[in-house]
């Protein structure tokens, strides 16, 4: 059976001019900062604290800590399907680009980082909850996860992305604030102490099914270690520049979403659990609003099975199937 499922994509500049598309999702990180009043401040100050972090990283042959500064493109894939009269904006990444400013060169930069699709939403704040609401435990529905893990493959083997990308994306995300970090001997010049945890997540099994393991590292001068989804090797794949332009960009990111955590004034132990309800953290001078992110991705879920798991559900179980064949 042919499902003529292809992808395009579709780049937007991150800067203090971006302003989102009516396609983009809300509750995406980007999104977030370029609302309200003060969203040109909000995206100034967010990309300063990028490319600060970024030089502090990269010190070598870099005396005065301004020699980098960081581009940030907004990819979209975009689903299209037989059918349909528009295309799905699957899934959100960002890439970045490094400028040498000493040599007037432009370096490829990591492409993943920040990860967003509206299926996820659908998965987590619709499927997921209704299938807890009246549960004395909580569980996980059969299979959870399993059709956006092969939209997301299809998406990185399909030829947009090889024609657009050298290299597989790494995601960069916070680590779970419901499991306990053991620390390691293990410590890599860019990305720092290595943590291991000895029971996924469920990001981690949920990104598991994209073909993507996890490894937490706490970069120097961090408090709290991130979460790097990948496939491949980590440390041989890509060159230092490239963890670099991840983890600043990423790190800031979480400063201003989990201050609790990634702004914290102590920094993680060697044995270590995350929480939210951590008082001695310092804020940034970012607004963001992260109960209204948490309606927001509701309402994204139920958006997403109202225009796309619900028209197209016996296609897509068809093609779910079919693709594990």
């Amino acid at each position: 059976m042919s499902y003529d499922f292809t992808f395009d994509i579709k780049s937007v500049r991150f800067d203090e001019n971006y302003r989102p598309a009516e396609s983009t999702r809300t509750t995406t990180n980007f999104a977030n900062l370029a609302r309200g009043e003060r969203c040109q401040e909000n995206l100034r100050n967010a990309l300063t604290m990028i490319n600060n972090r970024f030089n502090t990283l990269a010190h070598w042959d870099n005396p005065k800590a301004d020699r980098y500064a960081v581009e940030l493109d907004i990819i979209t894939g975009e689903l299209n399907m037989a059918n349909a009269s528009d295309a799905f904006p699957a899934i959100e990444m960002l890439k970045t680009t490094i400028i040498d400013q000493h040599l007037d060169k432009r370096i490829e930069g990591m492409m993943g980082n920040n990860f967003s699709s509206y299926v996820r939403d659908y998965d987590f704040s619709v499927w997921l909850a209704e299938h807890n609401q009246e549960r004395s435990e909580f569980g996980i529905p059969e299979g959870f996860g399993d059709l956006h893990g092969k939209l997301f493959k299809r998406f990185i083997h399909s030829d947009a992305y090889r024609a657009s990308f050298s290299k597989a994306p790494v995601i960069c995300l916070s680590v779970s604030h419901s499991k306990v970090y053991r620390q390691t001997e293990n410590c890599h010049p860019v990305l720092g102490v290595e943590y291991v945890n000895d029971e996924p997540s469920l990001t981690d099994f949920y990104f598991a099914k994209m073909g993507l393991q996890v490894r937490y590292f706490m970069p120097p001068h961090s408090v709290a270690p991130l979460a790097f989804y990948f496939s491949g090797d980590l440390l041989a794949d890509y060159t230092d520049l490239e963890l670099i332009s991840a983890i600043s960009t990423m790190e800031t990111f979480q400063k201003i979403y989990r201050p609790e955590i990634y702004n914290a004034n102590s920094a993680a132990g060697k044995l270590y659990q995350p929480s939210l309800k951590h008082q001695d953290y310092s804020l940034t001078r970012i607004v963001y609003d992260r109960e209204e992110r948490s309606q927001l991705a509701i309402e994204q879920g139920r958006f997403t099975e109202q225009y796309f798991i619900k028209p197209f559900r016996q296609i897509l179980d068809k093609w779910s199937a079919d693709y594990a064949l």
